[in-house]
């Protein structure tokens, strides 16, 4: 017994003097400069990366990258950071479980994560990360699916069925509250309007798309269940383009339909089946600036792109975990830069592709 008491000292005094020498070391390396780190490049050039449409075409979209967690940020680590690493280790890497929808305000990314009853913020430009959630006290963000950002009222919007109602945060993610409460039935896709600031939400178990206008009234209510021109069933995700027209996912229609700006309806895309110009399971919607109408088709795994008129341009992707491959893809926005961000939602991460441009004048 006093043997076994003896050892304890010692064995303490070990492990104090290894800590005291990582400490020391780490404070040498500290003042020799060694510990800094700049900034990396968020997206390194990927050598022979997927581009399509494939040849003898001329490609017009590349593949770009992709987010997985926040350290995909790669933000400069200072001394005073590395030298904490270096003493206690790094910091445990934020991942994605379930990304469902995507929006861009600048350079800054919003995803809505259903798994993770949370958004996750990346911002590109300062590299910082945010987990975006509500307060302990507040109603607490259950299955988040759609997210918009509303540039006029500078704010987040973020649907959740299972509230049947749309959070709202400010830019930073300070909760704000709510829109649409007793009023939505299952909200799932957003949209807002760039200049006047109206919200689209997709409520998919009423079968319509309901307007609000900045103050969160109802000011227009667009279409019933049923597959005729201007209905719905199970609407799932929008978009609105740069004329304010809107672009509806009809989901259990496998269609997607085109409105103008005074909502009336122009056209239908698509039906179901398994060729070019057909769908399985048409989820998330975008408009590029070029007035290309992106298509996710989760079913298909991959990206179709039409024009205005209806007609297939083309499609990238395919069933797989590789740069430009999906596995249950989402959501998907287009940004200022053209740059296409599609929530990969199985596969857990966000891929980036880049319209017409050289890859290398479109990374942050």
């Amino acid at each position: 017994m006093r043997l076994g008491r003896s050892q304890k000292p010692e064995a303490s005094s070990q492990k104090m003097a290894r800590v005291m020498f990582g400490f020391a070391a780490a404070v040498l390396l500290f003042m020799s400069g060694g510990c800094g780190e700049k900034a990396g490049v968020i997206f390194p050039v990927v050598a022979n990366g997927p581009k399509w449409p494939p040849p003898p075409d001329e490609p017009r979209i590349f593949y770009v990258g992709k987010l997985e967690t926040d350290l995909d940020l790669k933000p400069e680590v200072s001394g005073m950071d590395a030298l904490g690493q270096a003493i206690f280790g790094k910091k445990e890497a934020r991942s994605m479980l379930s990304p469902m929808a995507v929006c861009v305000d600048g350079e800054r990314l919003f995803v809505a994560d259903s798994n993770a009853q949370a958004v996750h913020s990346f911002d590109m430009e300062t590299r910082k990360y945010v987990l975006i959630k509500t307060p302990k006290k507040a109603p607490q963000l259950t299955q988040p699916v759609g997210v918009a950002y509303d540039a006029v009222g500078k704010r987040l919007l973020v649907s959740d069925p299972v509230h049947a109602a749309i959070f709202v945060f400010d830019r930073e993610g300070g909760y704000r509250g709510q829109l649409g409460a007793g009023v939505l039935k299952r909200p799932v896709g957003l949209a807002v309007h760039a200049r006047d600031g109206r919200i689209f939400v997709a409520d998919s178990a009423a079968h319509e798309v309901v307007i609000f206008n900045t103050g969160g009234e109802v000011i227009q209510r667009l279409g019933k269940r049923g597959n005729g021109p201007g209905e719905f069933n199970f609407p799932t995700y929008l978009a609105v383009d740069a004329e304010g027209g809107l672009v509806v996912s009809d989901s259990l229609n496998f269609r997607v339909q085109l409105f103008d700006a005074a909502m009336k309806h122009v056209r239908s895309i698509g039906k179901k089946g398994d060729m070019p110009g057909y769908f399985a399971q048409p989820k998330g919607v975008a408009v590029s600036a070029a007035g290309h109408v992106y298509i996710v088709d989760s079913q298909f795994e991959n990206i179709q792109v039409y024009d205005r008129g209806g007609n297939v341009l083309m499609d990238l992707g395919e069933e797989g975990h590789g740069p430009g491959q999906f596995w249950l893809p989402a959501g998907i926005c287009i940004d200022f830069r053209d740059r296409i961000w599609v929530a990969d939602s199985y596969n857990r991460r966000i891929q980036v592709f880049d319209y017409r441009a050289a890859r290398a004048e479109t990374q942050p």
